[in-house]
């Protein structure tokens, strides 16, 4: 009788929580807002909904001065890609990995590209074996974080810093101090790759080219990261496990995705377009995506609610006519889906036309419909 009861309270529960998930989209359907699942009461503990996700944890154990990020999920990159190399990987598997990956506009966001074969080899990780890589700079420095499968992996990590000849660290917790010496005797390593520190516990490895900035990330709590990159780094993750992705505060996305890149005529040909196109506001972060399957989500933060409503039209508007200093129109690149205001966040879905690159293309500006 009890267990009877049991159930027919959490069946219950569960009733009352798709009733108010309804009802909040509902509303925000007719304000011109769609709710995000984690912010609808009840919700934000359920499997797949809310914080946690890998991107959203990997953004916040970036530094304090991290203002650019650059995502890969290379667990998903190679079940999307059909390829399972063993735990340890040939030279060839690896090349075979970043091939597929390349073809596929899946590797951009990389930064071990052409370290993935030495890396592999001199320190038991790669793009082959690693579940994910978050490449975040700052005014201060650069870092790599990536995520490691099992404690076996970090053990490898360890063992083989060791034969590599880094210096190893007086504390679990340190630094491994490689420099530029080192990384000549070991073959071609990106001077990211200079000085790592191996936290077995959380399954994480970071590395940098200045062992002090290292060791500052590794020793300092992270803050919260700011408003802009948390609505659409969250924003990215609810739209599904995004492969690779970019996203920028709002310094870097109204200056490396600014027309001012231009030449004169696409900087003329963009003033039209947007007088036209109705008001622009600039922008708080934004973000670009890859999903499983080869669709894209851009999303575009703003200050507040209203200026997100405001700007949903005009983005899909720019997005969808020509592409100037890009060449040619967007149109050429991706066809436009849904333009949606959710909150502080407009999310446009794109669908790549064959052959096109749209991450590669559109994480460096001058990209009209993200102009601030």
């Amino acid at each position: 009788m009890g267990d009877e009861l049991g159930r027919a309270r959490l069946l219950l529960v569960l009733g009352v929580l798709v009733a108010l998930t309804a009802v909040a989209v509902v509303v925000g359907s007719v304000r011109g807002t769609l709710p995000r699942l984690a912010d609808v009461p009840g919700l934000s503990g359920l499997p797949g909904v809310g914080p946690g996700s890998e991107l959203e944890a990997a953004v916040a154990m970036a530094p304090a001065d991290a203002v650019r990020f650059s995502w890969t999920d290379w667990a998903g990159v190679r079940e999307e890609l059909d390829l399972d190399p063993p735990t340890n990987p040939s030279t060839g598997d690896v090349e075979e990995l970043l091939d597929a990956a390349f073809d596929a506009d899946l590797s951009t966001t990389t930064a071990l590209g052409e370290s993935a074969v030495t890396s592999q080899a001199a320190l038991g990780f790669s793009p082959a074996t690693l579940s994910w890589e978050l490449f975040s700079q700052g005014e201060q420095g650069a870092l790599v974080t990536m995520g490691l499968a099992d404690e076996s992996a970090a053990t490898l990590v360890e063992d083989r810093l060791r034969q590599a000849g880094f210096t190893p660290p007086e504390d679990e917790t340190g630094v491994w101090r490689g420099g530029p010496d080192v990384l000549a005797g070991l073959g071609q390593l990106s001077p990211e790759l200079s000085f790592v520190a191996v936290d077995a516990e959380e399954l994480v490895v970071r590395s940098s080219d200045a062992s002090a900035y290292l060791q500052r990330a590794v020793d300092t709590e992270p803050p919260d990261p700011g408003q802009g990159v948390a609505d659409v780094v969250g924003t990215l993750a609810d739209a599904g496990p995004p492969l690779s992705a970019a996203v920028f505060d709002s310094a870097v996305a109204c200056s490396s995705l600014a027309m001012a890149s231009a030449d004169q005529a696409a900087q003329e040909q963009a003033r039209t377009l947007l007088a036209a196109a109705g008001p622009v506001d600039p922008l708080a972060g934004f973000g670009l995506a890859v999903q499983p399957g080869g669709g894209a989500t851009a999303a575009l933060a703003f200050e507040s609610d209203d200026q997100a409503r405001e700007n949903a039209d005009t983005r899909a508007t720019l997005a969808s006519g020509p592409a100037p200093g890009q060449g040619g129109d967007f149109a050429d690149r991706f066809s436009l889906g849904s333009t949606v205001a959710e909150g502080r966040v407009v999310t446009m879905e794109l669908e790549p036309t064959e052959d096109a690159r749209v991450l590669s293309d559109l994480s460096s500006g001058p990209v009209l419909f993200a102009t601030c």
